[in-house]
């Protein structure tokens, strides 16, 4: 053994990793880590979503359009209107989100009636939730409700904050308005948005504090209602019936899920290439919709999926953080309706394409293609940097940040 060897100091056991976990510690202690979470990660799902539509979407909109990225287009224009709209919401005053909250529940309510009067609503695989306002342009007013509907809740429970502990003052209004708006998209046949409305109030219920008896009974309830109208449809008890074995009826009601485990596999680790899915050419139904999950998992393997997976944990994470952390009633409520809203969505979607829950039919956020889904989640995304930006400590954080980039250069060295 050499000298240097020799004199070289042992090296302390666990030091490394204690190292690197109080580096993981010290960043999520800073006051904008939700900030920069929120931003970073709407951002690289959005980005995501933009270049998998286009790769999904390509052979059906060459067939439909008479172009490849005819639907891309579309796509793209609904991002360029939703960043001003997630800007906006993201310098708003409190004030004037509560202020909001109400037209935006009564204007939702409205546009869900609407999509029952003929000519005006129009319907769609079976579910009637679109209203046409003439030519191609067709808005889901349901996905407006998941949003309205989180800021009435919040504004509400901030308002009754100190009666919250009553059951009575928990529920009334709260569950009488928020079942009605469920209880219209259900009319709708629309049981994907259904369950996230649904998740939606069971998630601020819990977040509000509701006594775990009530809770209990509340859940059983919820179940009751979601198996009653899901056995009450054919279509619906089949897709129940089907998703456990998917390649068992693959000629007809299994043909979608199928087509979807197909593309999962068929990537592997890495996946086939960007642009080189198969199951797009026609096979797959919805594939750059409520299926463009199957193609990410084609196209980028496992990997892929895995940094779609990491990015929504990600932004559930900052979500609760961001809820945890406020002095704000409003904002713990809202924060965490938007969280469980997102997340529930997510899930739902994930598990309908892994082949662990029925295909209902719902997008995945910020990636799947859709105007009427991706707007409303661009904005919840700005009101989630809204908060971000009140966590204790930001506000400074911020300030300083900004005279750093603003302050003048240092000339001594040009003398």
């Amino acid at each position: 053994m050499s000298s240097t060897a020799q004199r070289r100091p042992p090296r302390e056991p666990g030091t490394p990793t204690a190292s690197w976990f109080a580096a993981v510690r010290e960043t999520l202690d800073r006051p904008l880590t939700s900030y920069h979470l929120v931003l970073g990660v709407g951002t690289l799902l959005l980005a995501l979503g933009l270049v998998m539509v286009q790769s999904a979407s390509s052979v059906t909109s060459y067939l439909s359009e008479g172009s490849s990225w005819a639907v891309f287009a579309k796509q793209l224009t609904w991002a360029a209107v939703g960043l001003p709209a997630a800007l906006v919401a993201s310098r708003l005053p409190l004030r004037l989100i509560r202020l909001a909250a109400y037209p935006a529940l009564v204007l939702a309510v409205v546009l869900l009636g609407l999509t029952f009067v003929p000519g005006l609503g129009v319907e769609i695989n079976g579910n009637r939730n679109w209203l046409s306002f003439g030519g191609p342009f067709m808005v889901q007013p349901s996905e407006v409700a998941k949003l309205a509907l989180v800021l009435w809740v919040a504004d509400l429970f901030a308002r009754k904050e100190r009666l919250l502990h009553d059951p009575k003052h928990l529920l009334v209004p709260m569950l009488p308005v928020a079942g009605l708006v469920a209880m219209i998209v259900v009319a709708q046949r629309d049981l994907g948005t259904a369950l996230v409305l649904f998740a939606i109030i069971t998630g601020m219920l819990w977040v509000a504090g509701l006594p775990m008896k009530l809770f209990v009974v509340f859940m059983g309830s919820l179940v009751a209602i979601v198996t009653f109208f899901a056995a009450s449809d054919e279509v619906r008890v089949k897709r129940l019936l089907g998703f456990r074995d998917p390649f068992a009826d693959i000629h007809d009601g299994g043909w979608q899920a199928a087509h979807g485990l197909m593309g999962l596999a068929s990537g592997q680790f890495w996946g086939v290439g960007l642009g080189a899915s198969r199951q797009k050419w026609g096979t797959l139904p919805e594939a750059h919709t409520d299926f463009i999950f199957a193609v990410i998992g084609e196209e980028l393997g496992l990997f892929g999926t895995l940094v779609v997976l990491a990015l929504f944990v990600l932004l559930a994470y900052a979500g609760l953080r961001i809820a945890t952390r406020t002095d704000e009633p409003f904002v713990r409520f809202a924060a965490a309706g938007i969280t469980v809203w997102l997340l529930a969505q997510a899930l739902i979607n994930l598990g309908m394409v892994l082949g662990v829950l029925p295909v209902i039919g719902i997008p995945l956020p910020l990636i799947s293609y859709g105007g009427s889904a991706l707007l409303p989640t661009l904005v919840a995304i700005g009101l989630l940097v809204n908060f971000a930006r009140r966590e204790p400590g930001a506000q400074e954080a911020l300030r300083a940040a900004r005279s750093r980039r603003t302050a003048p250069v240092d000339t001594a060295r040009g003398r």
